[in-house]
């Protein structure tokens, strides 16, 4: 009996993964799911994935479990999904600081290009720009001349050395030409504290994190992030057209899985998001939340991911930031 050629079994052996992955994406899925976070619960990546998961579970008849995995700026997260099967089961939540890792720290355990696939964009939701009680300034123009003629004194919190509050500062610090002094905090909450107290003279908060304190009159903001006005709060002007044109900022929210995981169910994954993003319910919980619920393709947050990652890098180097 004459062997099979080499060749012969090569492509028998592509057609048998085809029809694998083909068979696996048309029961798919037929098992529970599981959503990592790298985030305490409460934040938007950990809210937008229960939103997500529980529409998915009603619909898909299967269990989606939310599981909160923290340390290391959500990188222990975001490891752990890299190493999971690609089969869809393990998806990852992630906000904008999944694109910043590279520009702050000098080893990653992943890399966040090759070692995932996105699935799809699920919000956006701008900053706002948060002013010391003990500042005499009632506009973004008026902080900005005020430490134009007081270079090196004007304070700054952030949640962390390479946070999005940070980069956020730095590129109004970059783009209005000034020289402002940054004192990193642990966290959001701890930027907010400083900045309510005094001790610092401004911090750029995620909507979310601080709209609740500015409608109870407990922190001043001064301008919103975004190229546009806020429905929420349509008196509060944009940094761009109160003193630095140009200027946008935005936190945005996603799901990306495992390298390698097939392109139909990615898809399959998407166009459910999609349809749970675009339900009436799920777009005012996402309003609450101060964020747009919003969603992509998968080869789109793929290429959002690689251009942000450029984007931080380029950031990182203005700003003198060191990866850690």
């Amino acid at each position: 009996m004459s062997k099979i050629p080499c060749f012969i079994k090569e492509i028998l052996l592509i057609s048998l993964c085809l029809f694998a992955h083909t068979v696996g994406a048309q029961t798919f899925p037929n098992q529970p799911i599981k959503i990592v976070v790298g985030f305490s619960p409460g934040g938007v990546p950990d809210i937008a994935a229960r939103i997500i998961g529980q529409q998915m579970s009603e619909n898909w008849k299967q269990p989606v479990v939310v599981e909160n995995k923290l340390g290391a700026g959500s990188n222990i997260a975001a490891q752990f999904v890299a190493n999971a099967p690609s089969d869809g089961y393990t998806l990852l939540s992630i906000s904008s600081a999944f694109a910043i890792s590279p520009a702050i720290y000098s080893s990653l355990a992943f890399d966040p290009v090759k070692d995932f696939s996105g699935i799809t964009l699920t919000a956006t939701g701008p900053a706002l720009v948060l002013i010391s009680p003990n500042l005499k300034v009632n506009t973004m123009k008026e902080l900005i001349d005020y430490a134009a003629k007081n270079p090196g004194k004007v304070t700054y919190s952030s949640a962390g050395i390479g946070s999005g509050s940070h980069f956020a500062a730095e590129l109004i610090q970059a783009k209005a030409g000034l020289e402002l002094l940054h004192i990193p905090t642990k966290g959001i909450p701890d930027g907010i504290t400083e900045v309510m107290s005094g001790r610092v003279d401004f911090f750029i908060s995620p909507y979310a994190s601080a709209i609740n304190l500015v409608k109870s009159g407990k922190v001043r903001a001064i301008a919103i992030t975004s190229t546009k006005r806020f429905k929420d709060l349509p008196t509060l002007p944009t940094v761009s057209e109160s003193g630095i044109p140009g200027y946008k900022w935005e936190f945005w929210y996603g799901l990306v899985a495992p390298a390698k995981t097939p392109k139909v169910i990615l898809q399959k994954i998407a166009l459910e998001v999609k349809r749970i993003l675009e339900l009436p319910s799920v777009k005012e919980r996402f309003d609450e939340l101060g964020t747009t619920a919003v969603s992509s393709t998968p080869e789109q947050f793929d290429k959002l991911i690689a251009s942000e990652i450029i984007e931080f890098a380029r950031l990182a180097k203005m700003s003198g930031i060191k990866p850690e």
